[in-house]
Protein backbone atom coordinates (compact mmCIF):
# COMPACT_ATOMS: atom_id res chain seq x y z
CA UNK A 1 0.00 0.00 0.00
CA UNK A 2 1.18 3.52 -0.75
CA UNK A 3 2.43 5.70 2.08
CA UNK A 4 -0.56 7.46 3.59
CA UNK A 5 1.03 10.51 5.14
CA UNK A 6 3.81 13.02 4.83
CA UNK A 7 6.36 14.27 7.31
CA UNK A 8 5.65 17.83 6.12
CA UNK A 9 2.33 18.10 7.97
CA UNK A 10 1.34 21.66 8.83
CA UNK A 11 0.66 20.59 12.43
CA UNK A 12 2.58 18.41 14.84
CA UNK A 13 0.62 15.17 15.08
CA UNK A 14 2.02 14.21 18.47
CA UNK A 15 1.92 17.49 20.40
CA UNK A 16 -1.25 19.27 21.60
CA UNK A 17 -2.65 22.03 19.44
CA UNK A 18 -1.54 25.57 20.22
CA UNK A 19 -2.54 29.06 19.02
CA UNK A 20 0.20 28.74 16.39
CA UNK A 21 -1.30 25.41 15.27
CA UNK A 22 -4.68 27.05 14.76
CA UNK A 23 -3.09 29.88 12.78
CA UNK A 24 -1.50 27.33 10.44
CA UNK A 25 -4.80 25.46 10.02
CA UNK A 26 -6.75 28.67 9.43
CA UNK A 27 -4.26 29.69 6.74
CA UNK A 28 -4.47 26.25 5.07
CA UNK A 29 -8.26 26.52 4.96
CA UNK A 30 -8.35 30.09 3.64
CA UNK A 31 -9.99 30.54 0.21
CA UNK A 32 -6.64 31.60 -1.27
CA UNK A 33 -5.21 28.14 -0.50
CA UNK A 34 -8.03 26.18 -2.11
CA UNK A 35 -7.91 24.72 -5.57
CA UNK A 36 -10.34 26.35 -8.04
CA UNK A 37 -12.53 23.22 -8.22
CA UNK A 38 -12.76 23.02 -4.43
CA UNK A 39 -14.48 26.37 -3.99
CA UNK A 40 -17.91 25.86 -2.37
CA UNK A 41 -20.75 26.44 -4.79
CA UNK A 42 -23.23 29.15 -3.90
CA UNK A 43 -26.00 27.77 -6.11
CA UNK A 44 -27.71 25.87 -3.29
CA UNK A 45 -27.80 28.60 -0.67
CA UNK A 46 -31.43 29.53 -1.24
CA UNK A 47 -32.69 26.02 -0.53
CA UNK A 48 -32.31 25.53 3.22
CA UNK A 49 -34.43 22.41 3.29
CA UNK A 50 -31.95 20.59 1.04
CA UNK A 51 -28.78 21.71 2.83
CA UNK A 52 -26.97 20.45 5.90
CA UNK A 53 -23.92 21.56 7.85
CA UNK A 54 -21.37 19.50 9.77
CA UNK A 55 -18.52 20.49 12.06
CA UNK A 56 -15.14 18.74 12.06
CA UNK A 57 -14.23 19.33 15.73
CA UNK A 58 -10.50 19.48 16.36
CA UNK A 59 -9.48 19.36 20.02
CA UNK A 60 -6.89 18.29 22.56
CA UNK A 61 -7.78 15.34 24.79
CA UNK A 62 -5.36 14.08 27.45
CA UNK A 63 -2.67 16.21 25.84
CA UNK A 64 -3.15 14.65 22.39
CA UNK A 65 -4.37 16.54 19.31
CA UNK A 66 -7.19 14.89 17.44
CA UNK A 67 -10.78 15.01 16.25
CA UNK A 68 -14.10 14.27 17.96
CA UNK A 69 -16.46 11.82 16.29
CA UNK A 70 -19.83 10.42 17.28
CA UNK A 71 -21.82 7.30 16.51
CA UNK A 72 -25.39 8.09 15.59
CA UNK A 73 -28.05 6.50 17.76
CA UNK A 74 -29.79 3.45 16.36
CA UNK A 75 -33.18 5.08 16.88
CA UNK A 76 -32.50 7.71 14.19
CA UNK A 77 -34.19 7.23 10.84
CA UNK A 78 -31.16 8.13 8.70
CA UNK A 79 -27.60 6.75 8.93
CA UNK A 80 -28.25 5.18 12.33
CA UNK A 81 -25.28 3.43 13.91
CA UNK A 82 -22.77 5.19 11.68
CA UNK A 83 -19.72 7.25 12.63
CA UNK A 84 -20.26 10.92 11.84
CA UNK A 85 -19.34 14.47 12.65
CA UNK A 86 -21.90 16.51 14.59
CA UNK A 87 -24.31 18.29 12.26
CA UNK A 88 -27.59 18.07 10.44
CA UNK A 89 -30.08 19.79 8.20
CA UNK A 90 -30.34 23.56 8.07
CA UNK A 91 -33.64 24.90 9.36
CA UNK A 92 -35.44 28.23 9.08
CA UNK A 93 -33.93 29.55 12.31
CA UNK A 94 -30.38 29.29 10.95
CA UNK A 95 -28.90 32.43 9.42
CA UNK A 96 -26.17 30.46 7.61
CA UNK A 97 -25.00 26.93 6.96
CA UNK A 98 -22.29 27.45 9.58
CA UNK A 99 -24.91 28.59 12.08
CA UNK A 100 -26.80 25.35 11.42
CA UNK A 101 -23.69 23.23 11.95
CA UNK A 102 -22.99 24.97 15.27
CA UNK A 103 -26.60 24.65 16.40
CA UNK A 104 -26.63 20.94 15.65
CA UNK A 105 -23.31 20.48 17.46
CA UNK A 106 -24.79 22.03 20.58
CA UNK A 107 -27.97 19.97 20.31
CA UNK A 108 -26.08 16.70 19.83
CA UNK A 109 -22.98 17.13 22.01
CA UNK A 110 -23.81 20.05 24.30
CA UNK A 111 -20.86 22.07 22.95
CA UNK A 112 -21.81 25.73 22.79
CA UNK A 113 -20.96 27.89 19.75
CA UNK A 114 -18.87 30.22 21.93
CA UNK A 115 -16.66 27.26 22.84
CA UNK A 116 -15.75 26.68 19.19
CA UNK A 117 -13.11 28.63 17.28
CA UNK A 118 -14.21 28.28 13.65
CA UNK A 119 -11.11 27.87 11.47
CA UNK A 120 -12.64 27.60 8.01
CA UNK A 121 -14.36 25.21 5.66
CA UNK A 122 -13.35 22.57 3.16
CA UNK A 123 -14.98 22.43 -0.21
CA UNK A 124 -16.74 21.64 -2.27
CA UNK A 125 -19.86 20.54 -0.38
CA UNK A 126 -21.03 17.02 -1.16
CA UNK A 127 -24.45 15.44 -1.64
CA UNK A 128 -25.45 12.87 0.97
CA UNK A 129 -27.17 9.61 0.08
CA UNK A 130 -30.52 11.13 1.03
CA UNK A 131 -29.94 14.10 -1.28
CA UNK A 132 -28.83 16.89 1.09
CA UNK A 133 -25.97 19.19 0.13
CA UNK A 134 -23.58 18.88 3.10
CA UNK A 135 -21.31 21.83 3.97
CA UNK A 136 -18.26 20.89 6.10
CA UNK A 137 -16.72 23.37 8.55
CA UNK A 138 -13.63 23.00 10.72
CA UNK A 139 -13.36 24.30 14.27
CA UNK A 140 -11.34 23.90 17.43
CA UNK A 141 -13.29 23.02 20.59
CA UNK A 142 -12.09 24.70 23.78
CA UNK A 143 -12.55 23.23 27.24
CA UNK A 144 -15.40 25.13 28.88
CA UNK A 145 -14.18 27.90 31.17
CA UNK A 146 -10.52 27.47 30.26
CA UNK A 147 -8.16 30.38 29.68
CA UNK A 148 -6.12 30.97 26.55
CA UNK A 149 -2.47 29.89 26.71
CA UNK A 150 0.00 32.52 27.88
CA UNK A 151 2.05 32.06 24.71
CA UNK A 152 1.20 31.12 21.12
CA UNK A 153 3.48 28.11 21.54
CA UNK A 154 1.73 26.82 24.67
CA UNK A 155 -0.95 24.13 24.27
CA UNK A 156 -4.64 24.69 24.75
CA UNK A 157 -6.18 22.85 27.73
CA UNK A 158 -7.57 19.40 27.02
CA UNK A 159 -11.27 18.67 26.73
CA UNK A 160 -12.99 16.69 29.46
CA UNK A 161 -14.75 14.01 27.40
CA UNK A 162 -16.75 12.83 30.39
CA UNK A 163 -18.47 16.22 30.50
CA UNK A 164 -19.40 15.95 26.84
CA UNK A 165 -20.71 12.41 27.30
CA UNK A 166 -22.91 13.58 30.16
CA UNK A 167 -24.22 16.47 28.05
CA UNK A 168 -24.75 14.63 24.74
CA UNK A 169 -28.23 13.86 23.48
CA UNK A 170 -28.71 10.12 23.96
CA UNK A 171 -31.65 10.19 21.56
CA UNK A 172 -29.25 11.24 18.77
CA UNK A 173 -25.81 10.04 19.84
CA UNK A 174 -24.79 6.57 21.02
CA UNK A 175 -21.07 7.19 21.59
CA UNK A 176 -18.68 10.16 21.51
CA UNK A 177 -15.01 9.36 20.99
CA UNK A 178 -11.70 11.08 20.25
CA UNK A 179 -9.27 9.95 17.56
CA UNK A 180 -5.71 11.27 18.04
CA UNK A 181 -4.06 12.55 14.87
CA UNK A 182 -1.33 9.95 15.27
CA UNK A 183 -3.96 7.20 14.97
CA UNK A 184 -5.21 8.69 11.69
CA UNK A 185 -1.87 7.91 10.07
CA UNK A 186 -1.39 4.44 11.57
CA UNK A 187 -1.05 2.05 8.62
CA UNK A 188 -2.85 -0.72 10.52
CA UNK A 189 -6.00 1.42 10.69
CA UNK A 190 -6.16 2.59 7.08
CA UNK A 191 -8.02 1.00 4.21
CA UNK A 192 -8.10 2.41 0.72
CA UNK A 193 -11.64 3.02 -0.46
CA UNK A 194 -13.52 4.84 -3.20
CA UNK A 195 -15.97 7.62 -2.41
CA UNK A 196 -19.01 7.30 -4.65
CA UNK A 197 -17.12 4.46 -6.38
CA UNK A 198 -14.69 6.84 -8.07
CA UNK A 199 -12.64 9.09 -5.74
CA UNK A 200 -10.02 7.39 -3.55
CA UNK A 201 -9.72 8.17 0.15
CA UNK A 202 -8.73 6.48 3.40
CA UNK A 203 -11.31 4.71 5.57
CA UNK A 204 -10.10 4.46 9.18
CA UNK A 205 -10.69 1.51 11.51
CA UNK A 206 -11.62 2.86 14.96
CA UNK A 207 -13.20 -0.25 16.46
CA UNK A 208 -11.06 -0.24 19.59
CA UNK A 209 -11.42 3.51 20.17
CA UNK A 210 -15.21 3.35 19.93
CA UNK A 211 -15.58 0.37 22.21
CA UNK A 212 -13.29 1.89 24.84
CA UNK A 213 -15.43 5.05 24.74
CA UNK A 214 -18.76 3.26 25.07
CA UNK A 215 -20.82 4.18 28.11
CA UNK A 216 -21.13 1.18 30.49
CA UNK A 217 -24.50 -0.53 30.17
CA UNK A 218 -25.52 0.45 33.69
CA UNK A 219 -25.03 4.13 32.89
CA UNK A 220 -26.76 4.31 29.53
CA UNK A 221 -30.12 5.93 29.07
CA UNK A 222 -33.09 4.02 27.77
CA UNK A 223 -32.46 5.09 24.16
CA UNK A 224 -28.74 4.34 24.15
CA UNK A 225 -27.51 1.00 22.88
CA UNK A 226 -24.41 -1.14 23.10
CA UNK A 227 -21.68 -1.43 20.51
CA UNK A 228 -22.81 -4.90 19.49
CA UNK A 229 -26.29 -3.56 18.73
CA UNK A 230 -25.11 -0.57 16.71
CA UNK A 231 -22.26 -1.46 14.45
CA UNK A 232 -21.99 -3.35 11.23
CA UNK A 233 -20.09 -3.50 7.97
CA UNK A 234 -20.41 -1.37 4.86
CA UNK A 235 -22.11 -2.67 1.75
CA UNK A 236 -19.74 -1.38 -0.99
CA UNK A 237 -22.57 -1.34 -3.51
CA UNK A 238 -24.85 0.97 -1.55
CA UNK A 239 -22.56 2.61 1.07
CA UNK A 240 -25.12 1.54 3.66
CA UNK A 241 -24.43 -0.28 6.92
CA UNK A 242 -25.03 -4.03 7.15
CA UNK A 243 -25.41 -5.44 10.68
CA UNK A 244 -22.78 -8.15 11.08
CA UNK A 245 -21.73 -9.23 14.54
CA UNK A 246 -18.03 -9.58 13.71
CA UNK A 247 -17.81 -6.30 11.79
CA UNK A 248 -15.48 -3.53 12.88
CA UNK A 249 -16.20 0.19 13.09
CA UNK A 250 -14.81 2.50 10.42
CA UNK A 251 -14.81 6.18 9.58
CA UNK A 252 -16.01 5.90 5.99
CA UNK A 253 -18.43 7.32 3.44
CA UNK A 254 -19.07 11.06 3.49
CA UNK A 255 -17.46 11.43 6.93
CA UNK A 256 -14.36 9.58 5.76
CA UNK A 257 -14.20 11.67 2.59
CA UNK A 258 -14.40 14.95 4.52
CA UNK A 259 -11.78 13.70 6.99
CA UNK A 260 -9.39 12.74 4.18
CA UNK A 261 -10.03 16.07 2.46
CA UNK A 262 -9.08 17.98 5.61
CA UNK A 263 -5.96 15.91 6.24
CA UNK A 264 -4.84 16.35 2.66
CA UNK A 265 -5.29 20.09 3.05
CA UNK A 266 -3.12 19.98 6.17
CA UNK A 267 -0.52 17.92 4.25
CA UNK A 268 -0.99 14.95 6.56
CA UNK A 269 -2.25 12.62 3.83
CA UNK A 270 -0.74 12.41 0.41
CA UNK A 271 -2.86 13.08 -2.62
CA UNK A 272 -4.26 9.69 -3.58
CA UNK A 273 -4.75 8.41 -7.09
CA UNK A 274 -6.64 5.57 -8.71
CA UNK A 275 -3.50 3.49 -9.21
CA UNK A 276 -2.52 3.39 -5.53
CA UNK A 277 -4.00 -0.03 -4.80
Amino acid sequence: MATAFRSSSLVNLAKPLTPNSLKAIRHALSPAQQQPNSQPSQSQQGFKSRNAGVLIPLCNVEGKPGILFQVRARTLRCHSGQVSFPGGRIDETDISFLDGALRETEEELGIRPEEIDVLGEIGPPEKSLRGDIVWPYVGFVHERGSKDPESDDYPYPSLDLDKIRRAMSISEVAVVFHVPLTELVAASRLRSYLFRAERPYWAVDVTDLVRSAEIPSGERGSTSVSTEEVYGAVDPQTDEIVPISEAGVEIWGLTGWFLSSLLRRLKVYQQMSGNMY
